[in-house]
């Protein structure tokens, strides 16, 4: 969907509970499962915070915004229109993307490729790269022929079809079906494999029937790269994100619509059980995140203007075990429309707009926990009944959330060998006791956080 105009028309029901198939690619393989976004981001830039920042942190991944040719024009979304599967976005050419590529894998960062293929770009005139089209006409590549017949908007979820043949805000909806629209876009995605891509975000899936996908995906020359498809979730809808675990994995938008809820107007003691517990798909296919660049912009989720809530719902997504996260990381906006500062160049971080998240003290830190704690499940759950949890990761790491108005002391429980921690979150000193036990006091609305292997601030 990654379109604003249809994400706030969707319904954000928490209800139904799904059930997933225990087939395909977990999430991200290996011991580093955190990708950061860096929307609109040029790749010239995305290559130098590769070197400085996401490898030093622990980033396993990092997601880049679509590298097709797509449609002129100011806005953001003008990205998700593409016109040709050439790479000659606005986002950079097809030698910034390759030496993306090898600086981030230098850096020891995979990188994933948001990527468009359910639609073509609506109206017509000249690509980013020089192509001319037409709606249904994009020489070269695709004619008439090659669209779904429905020419309808999208407007009956309840009506599978309609949502998989009907054209998604009035784009052209390729006709994916069909044995040469599979053979072009398995082109495009081969084409970026052979430049060293690591894997796909799969924009509007929900749009696409699973088994076109699986198709497609096998035709791939590496059918293990990581695969992660944006299906948002609706209750009572005709298409559900379980059909599409299969393929891989699946992003669970639920989770971040309710940890809005939570931390803006529930407890957080409710968290004690998130994930499965709470009907969501299996840890083991789910992509997560506390917002990404639609849900920003259409108020589903919290986002960078929401304080503190948005920091810590950060914080406790990283220090929790459910799903892959991905951390978003965009700019400053008042218009949900407009594009990138500078056109997308990141001069640094925190100037010309670019908020940067990935980049925050609070959210960075919380890679390396991650990293040391993964595989280990949740340990010495303790709540205040309200909106101070704490909890463990096995015998590997302890965080505390303080999302009350007040300060909190006391002493907690562990299940940490005795010795000295960094509390990265404050770069202040914690001791632990023999038998698992230490005493902090958090102000209102931060966070501690320890993990075995860093002992010194």
């Amino acid at each position: 969907m990654s379109l604003r105009t249809l994400s706030g028309a969707l319904a954000l029901a928490t209800a139904l509970v799904v059930m997933s198939p225990t087939n395909a690619q977990a999430s991200p393989p290996g011991t580093k499962d955190v990708t950061a976004v860096l929307f609109e981001w040029r790749y010239d830039s995305v290559a130098r915070e590769c070197g400085s920042t996401l490898g030093p942190a622990g980033y396993g991944y990092v997601q880049v915004s679509p590298p097709a040719e797509h449609m002129q024009g100011p806005q953001w979304w003008t990205s998700y229109q593409p016109v040709s599967y050439r790479i000659a976005g606005r986002l950079g050419d097809r030698a910034a993307f390759q030496g993306m590529v090898n600086a981030c894998h230098a850096a020891g960062v995979k990188v994933v490729v948001d990527t468009v293929v359910n639609h073509m770009a609506a109206g017509g005139g000249t690509g980013t790269g020089g192509s001319s089209y037409t709606k249904y006409d994009y020489p070269g590549l695709y004619s008439v022929h090659d669209f779904d017949d429905c020419t309808a908007q999208v407007g009956n979820y309840q009506d599978r079809w309609n949502v998989q043949h009907c054209e998604l805000v009035g784009l052209a909806d390729l006709d994916t079906g069909e044995e040469y629209v599979r053979k072009a876009i398995s082109g495009y995605m081969n084409d970026l494999l052979s430049l060293g891509a690591d894997g796909f975000r799969i924009d509007a899936a929900k749009h696409i029937p699973a088994e076109d996908l699986a198709n497609i995906k096998s035709r791939l020359n590496n059918p293990g790269a990581y695969w992660k498809q944006e299906v948002i979730f609706g209750a009572n809808e005709a298409v559900q994100p379980a059909e599409y675990t299969g393929n891989g994995d699946v992003q669970e938008f639920r989770y971040a619509y309710d940890l809005k809820r939570v931390f803006n107007s529930e407890r957080l003691a409710y968290l004690k059980n998130y994930g499965e517990g709470w009907g969501y798909l299996s840890s083991s296919v789910a992509g997560v995140f506390v917002d990404n660049h639609d849900t920003e912009r259409n108020g589903s989720t919290l986002n960078y203007k929401s304080g503190a809530a948005y920091t810590l719902a950060n914080v406790f997504m990283l220090a929790h075990p459910y799903g892959a996260p991905d951390i978003n990381s965009g700019y400053e906006w008042s218009d949900a429309d407009a594009g990138p500062p500078n056109g997308g160049t990141v001069n640094a971080c925190w100037q010309d707009g670019w908020k940067c998240q990935h980049a925050w003290p609070e959210i960075l830190r919380m890679v390396a926990f991650r990293n040391a704690t993964r595989g280990q499940g949740i340990t010495n759950w303790w709540d205040n009944g309200n909106n101070a949890i704490a909890f463990g990761r096995g015998s590997k790491g302890y965080v505390v959330v303080n999302h009350e108005t007040s300060s909190l002391t006391r002493t907690f429980q562990s299940s940490l060998p005795a010795g000295t921690y960094c509390d990265v979150q404050n770069n202040a000193t914690v001791t632990v006791g023999s038998g698992g036990q230490f005493t902090a006091t958090l102000g209102a609305n931060t966070a501690l956080a320890i993990y075995q292997g860093k002992s010194a601030c």
